[in-house]
């Protein structure tokens, strides 16, 4: 629990949670003191939560300078220092020469800030493309094709910033390429720590694989899909309202209702994506919103309600956990918003809070994927008791069973 608890403190301060330098207001987010949030990184990386902030900001710093050609100042307050010359100070006091002698031949980047995100290998980015343009947001998401290959676009709203980014996969190297609108480069911080969540770079696959692939049913997908990762969530609020919207329709029927919300209630933006055209609405407009008015895109008022109750969690705190929760704890939590169960809860902790234990198992697909004859199902509490040895890797076992229904099951005699 200690060590997941550091994890969780390790990356709120890699994404900019401490670029105000503000402790206590971190520690009261965690449900810490301040000095309980102190022993906790000394304990696990020997560090205090300063100089772990400090250690963050410079390596940001380096990646900017090494890899676009923001002008030092942007690089400066984009990687949290309050000025050029603190920055300054610090990088040569750490690396032992100055900003700009590390810096890109290249300065130019007037259609977007390009940077690279690395992984672990294998990555399976066919079929996290697939799953996220399958559950895209018509106006807010696409998954485009060009001659360049598959992307994927969406608006951003970050603060009082707004932009677009692109995604590409760049194989050889193992990276993904992300490119961002210049007008994104004060929050690069948090965006590439969201996209990073999106993408789920940060899983070691082979762990995964290696402890799952010891079970038959979910064999067969690993080795047809190496690399299979977890698509998370750019933006918890807009991942829970979605996951609302998909209660017991089709996926695509959900993306249409979907698409609907952003157009009717989210702010215009322009891109250089067609498809890309508006923010997602924002969690206080909704929540101040009459039910009727939610209702009009084609929802029931029970539906409706629903998601004002949980515009209304967000703009309480709710969806931002304290660090350390654990998955029940966190669930329950979820399931005091009215008109959010159980299925609808671990869907969200699946994919917005990145539980990897997290497993839907109310979920009519998870439960025909898991049976052995075509066209059958088993029970949610027959799946619950399969899925028991999958623990505490659970979420990745449901993404393999739901790609396993790209496949034809054969019959077992």
């Amino acid at each position: 629990m200690q060590q997941n608890l550091a994890y969780a403190v390790w990356q709120r301060i890699a994404a900019g949670a401490l670029n105000d330098g503000d402790v206590e207001r971190l520690a009261e987010e965690i449900g810490l003191s301040s000095r309980q949030l102190r022993r906790v990184l000394l304990q696990h990386f020997g560090v205090t939560p300063v100089e772990l902030a400090q250690t963050q900001r410079l390596l940001f710093a380096k990646k900017l300078l090494q890899e676009t050609g923001l002008p030092m100042t942007d690089v400066a307050y984009a990687a949290g220092f309050g000025s050029v010359r603190r920055f300054n100070a610090l990088f040569a006091e750490r690396y032992k020469m100055a900003p700009g002698s590390i810096r890109r031949a290249s300065a130019t980047d007037s259609e977007g800030i390009i940077l690279r995100l690395a992984y672990r290998p294998p990555y399976a980015w066919d079929e996290a493309l697939q799953y996220l343009a399958a559950r895209a947001m018509p106006g807010l998401e696409a998954v485009l094709e060009d001659k360049s290959g598959k992307s994927y676009v969406r608006s951003v709203s970050i603060g009082d910033r707004q932009g677009w980014l692109q995604v590409r996969h760049v194989a050889d190297k193992q990276q993904l390429s992300l490119q961002v609108a210049p007008a994104l480069a004060p929050v690069l911080m948090p965006l590439l720590a969201k996209v990073r969540n999106l993408f789920d770079l940060d899983a070691n696959p082979l762990v995964m694989e290696s402890y799952l692939q010891t079970d038959t049913l979910l064999a067969a997908q690993i080795q047809r899909t190496p690399g299979l990762r977890v698509p998370g969530a750019f933006d918890a609020f807009e991942l829970a309202i979605r996951a609302i919207l998909g209660q017991q329709i089709s996926v695509a029927g959900a993306s249409t209702v979907a698409g609907r919300l952003v157009r009717r209630f989210g702010m215009p933006i322009e891109t250089p994506f067609a498809e890309v055209s508006h923010h997602f609405p924002a969690a206080d407009l909704l929540a101040g919103m009459p039910v009727e008015e939610i209702a009009q895109i084609g929802l029931t008022k029970s539906r409706a309600a629903t998601i004002r109750n949980l515009a209304v969690f967000a703009v309480e705190g709710g969806l931002q956990m304290p660090a350390g929760i654990s998955l029940e704890d966190a669930v329950a939590r979820l399931k005091t918003v009215g008109g959010v169960g159980e299925w609808t809860a671990q869907y969200i902790a699946l994919r917005a809070l990145r539980f990897a234990d997290a497993f839907p198992a109310g979920d009519l697909a998870l439960q025909k994927a898991a049976a052995v004859a075509p066209e059958t199902r088993i029970t949610e509490k027959q799946l619950l008791a399969r899925a028991h040895p999958w623990s505490p890797w659970r979420s990745y076992a449901a993404l393999l069973l739901w790609q396993s229904l790209s496949y034809p099951k054969q019959s077992k005699d």
